[in-house]
């Protein structure tokens, strides 16, 4: 057990010291909680012999605490759908969905990604919404032999911020992504930046994490050779209170354009501080991520949010359902606003698609309970979600690597409107995919 002396043998095979090594995991580097002396898949599990446990995390509290509002939404969705059970080659099965918060931080994400395969046996794990709640948990899946899928991370922070090699075989058997990655946001912003005139200055401020850390890698030369000139004043830490410097920076570089990629609370501290220093009103196209993508963080910023530059992975336009429960995208807006009585939220799309792709495995695995079949019925799986349709495993531009396959992110820009809501996000490009339609043109910032 974890507190057992650390020895070379152990009746399972496996070490408590090789365990521990394999689950010694990504994002901050975040040592697994609660290790075992065997491996989830290895323990017998009779009594749940005909339950389907699938375990689901997101940041319901925390710094990203936006990623998870419509969550109970989905999850109620889902628990509907599994409410009579699965059938899978031949047999059936009751399912069972687990949720856990994991409350927007690494440590966190690890322990309750433990808990969920050594506590409750899931037979998959599900992840969504920024490196901080999804890493450790890939990581944890990874190590005890576990099948995971997840998203809403950029794939390259996924992937590459996990320890796979570029040009190396991908060290990953169990756990597989679907998400945007740079080179989608390149060319959302190529094509949404080209809109407005600008003199093509670009002030960005990427954190010093595993997103700021990709995104500075390949984002930063993707719009340079776009005819971009980038100006970086270095990496800042997460939580940082005063942007004086930076906001210097871009004033005295006269960036007419900026991007970046931050938790919320630190983008709504600094574009407080850019608007009391003057910065806001050089700003032409104020493009932001991992922030700003839904309603409640823009509405926050009052009289500064109205005119922010965003992208979307999934809105009640976009031209899909899902074959989860067949509800389309507008039916699902729709829903979830009857539902709760909030506006719709992009998370909304990504999170239902983690439950398409999750029926969709099962059943080509032919046997939910073998990890190992189910892991492999991943290496060619094709799904239609409420997001778009996936492929896993056939090459070409949305198969970057192995394990992930690319999804749209569709640029765009909150605007003020005179209905039930008082802001609402147009899509006003489609270069990813152009079955999404275009809602009006780019405005600029001020």
């Amino acid at each position: 057990m974890a507190d057992e002396q650390d020895r070379q043998g152990t009746t399972s095979g496996i070490s408590r010291r090789e365990l521990l090594k394999r689950g010694a995991a990504g994002a901050g580097g975040v040592m697994l909680s609660g290790a075992l002396s065997s491996p989830a898949w290895a323990r017998p599990n009779a009594h749940d012999a005909d339950t389907i446990t699938i375990g689901f995390i997101s940041p319901i509290t925390g710094p990203a605490a936006g990623f998870g509002e419509g969550d109970p939404y989905i999850l109620g969705l889902a628990r509907a759908a599994f409410k009579k059970g699965l059938t899978v080659g031949g047999k059936h099965y009751n399912v069972n969905i687990v949720s856990k918060d994991s409350q927007s931080n690494p440590a966190q994400c690890a322990k309750v990604a433990n808990d969920l395969i050594h506590g409750n046996n899931v037979d998959l794990l599900l992840a969504t919404s920024t490196p901080e709640s999804v890493n450790p948990a890939s990581d944890a899946a990874e190590a005890n032999g576990v099948p995971s899928v997840s998203t809403v991370v950029p794939w390259e922070s996924w992937y590459f911020g996990r320890g796979a090699k570029p040009g190396k075989p991908s060290p990953f058997k169990y756990t597989y992504h679907f998400c945007f990655g740079t080179e989608q946001f390149a060319d959302a912003y190529l094509h949404l930046w080209s809109q407005v005139k600008t003199n093509k200055r670009v002030g960005v401020m990427w954190p010093n994490d595993a997103d700021g850390n990709a995104i500075r890698a390949n984002l930063g030369p993707l719009l340079a050779k776009g005819g971009y000139k980038i100006l970086d004043p270095g990496a800042y830490q997460d939580g940082t209170t005063d942007y004086s410097s930076q906001i210097a920076f871009f004033k005295k570089n006269k960036c007419q354009i900026f991007n970046t990629f931050p938790i919320p609370p630190d983008f709504t501290t600094f574009w407080r501080q850019a608007a009391q220093q003057g910065y806001t009103n050089q700003v032409k196209i104020a493009q932001i991520a991992k922030t700003g993508l839904f309603p409640s963080q823009v509405l926050v910023l009052g009289k500064l949010g109205p005119g922010l530059a965003s992208g979307a992975y999934w809105a009640p336009s976009f031209p899909y359902k899902s074959s989860l429960n067949g509800m389309t995208s507008k039916a699902l807006g729709n829903g979830y606003t009857k539902k709760t009585g909030k506006q719709w939220n992009q998370q909304l799309g990504a999170s239902l698609a983690l439950f398409d792709v999750a029926k969709a495995v099962l059943l080509k695995s032919g046997n939910p309970k073998d990890k190992n079949a189910v892991a492999n019925a991943f290496k060619n799986l094709k799904v239609s979600t409420i997001s778009g349709d996936f492929h896993w495993g056939i090459g070409g531009p949305h198969n970057p690597v192995p394990n992930c396959v690319t999804t749209p992110i569709v640029g765009g820009q909150w605007v003020k409107t005179k209905g039930r809501f008082a802001i609402d996000f147009l899509l006003e490009e489609h270069s990813y995919d152009k079955r999404i339609k275009v809602q009006g043109k780019l405005k600029p910032y001020r």
